[in-house]
């Protein structure tokens, strides 16, 4: 089993483990929530916490084109913020694919001093897709049920999340994750469209594998700056391809080749065709209003 182990907590670095496993796509609130259960039951046993997650999203090896909502550097930044005491990435390969439930587990003991395992509801580990219980692990090994995560009757989910932010909801989405969510790009060379018609946007150009919300026009936040976000074709101007266009307000400097990071706000209007670019041009200003109106309120 290829593996990073990274102690966070030097002071735990040597003690054995109750963990964690799971793909942790967005580190939501339920994510979170198990975790800090983790956390508690490592206290109680004096031993260290451990989330044990995965180098790529298993469904990409069999063929599965899952959009993320955070790349696995940003998930592992999240998963380092909730303060575990260790990080193990897994190398979700075929070798490990090919695992029953019962080696996996006995792979966490022996290489990762894993002494209990919090699971979730429904958790399934391994190629024969065994539902983790207290019946099916090895010995010395307890399996603990966590709590079930509520949110006032939200369901919280990646699959959630994901489907929020297709339909372009992405205040619900926000909610589900416990924070605005994000998308960062490098800033590319775009058309200057934006800046003939007096709003100069940053292009983005985003990692391929980032879920992309439905196409439109959203209230978005860059740091200290508001803004508005366009996702689309710019079918003013006859476009094909799909870009993510940021107008900063009140902001002045050269972005390109910037890493920026745009946090969605609220979404404002779908993306539409206009008679003309002075048209869309007045109807960007009412977006830039609309949007700094918005940002007041946060």
């Amino acid at each position: 089993m290829k593996m990073q182990l990274q102690s966070l907590n030097a002071q735990r670095r040597e003690l054995p483990a109750v963990a964690t496993v799971g793909t942790f796509d967005g580190v939501h609130l339920g994510h979170r929530f198990l975790i800090r259960q983790v956390k508690a039951e490592a206290e109680r046993r004096g031993m260290s916490s451990m989330v044990i997650t995965f180098d790529r999203h298993p469904a990409t090896l069999f063929g599965y084109d899952k959009p993320l909502l955070t790349t696995t550097e940003e998930k592992l930044q999240l998963i380092r913020a909730t303060g575990i005491d260790k990080l193990a990435v897994l190398a979700f390969d075929e070798g490990l694919a090919q695992l029953t439930a019962g080696e996996f587990m006995q792979q966490l003991q022996s290489q990762l001093q894993v002494r209990a395992i919090v699971v979730g509801f429904n958790n399934h580990f391994g190629s024969d897709r065994r539902q983790v219980s207290p019946e099916s692990a090895p010995e010395g090994l307890d399996i603990i049920a966590a709590e079930a995560f509520q949110a006032d009757g939200l369901d919280v989910s990646s699959t959630a999340i994901r489907n929020d932010l297709l339909q372009g909801d992405v205040e619900q989405a926000s909610q589900r994750l416990g924070r605005p969510y994000s998308l960062s790009g490098r800033v590319v060379h775009g058309q200057h469209i934006g800046t003939q018609l007096g709003f100069p946007t940053a292009n983005l150009d985003v990692d391929k594998g980032r879920l992309i919300p439905k196409a439109g026009v959203y209230a978005v936040r860059a740091g200290e700056h508001g803004g508005i976000l366009n996702i689309g074709t710019r079918p003013t101007f006859n476009g094909h391809e799909t870009t993510l266009e940021v107008h900063l307000v009140d902001f002045e400097g050269d972005l390109y080749g910037r890493l920026l990071t745009i946090e969605f706000i609220r979404r404002l209007r779908d993306e539409r065709q206009f008679p003309s670019a002075e048209e869309l041009a007045r109807q960007l200003q009412r977006d830039k209003v609309e949007s700094i109106q918005i940002l007041k309120q946060l």
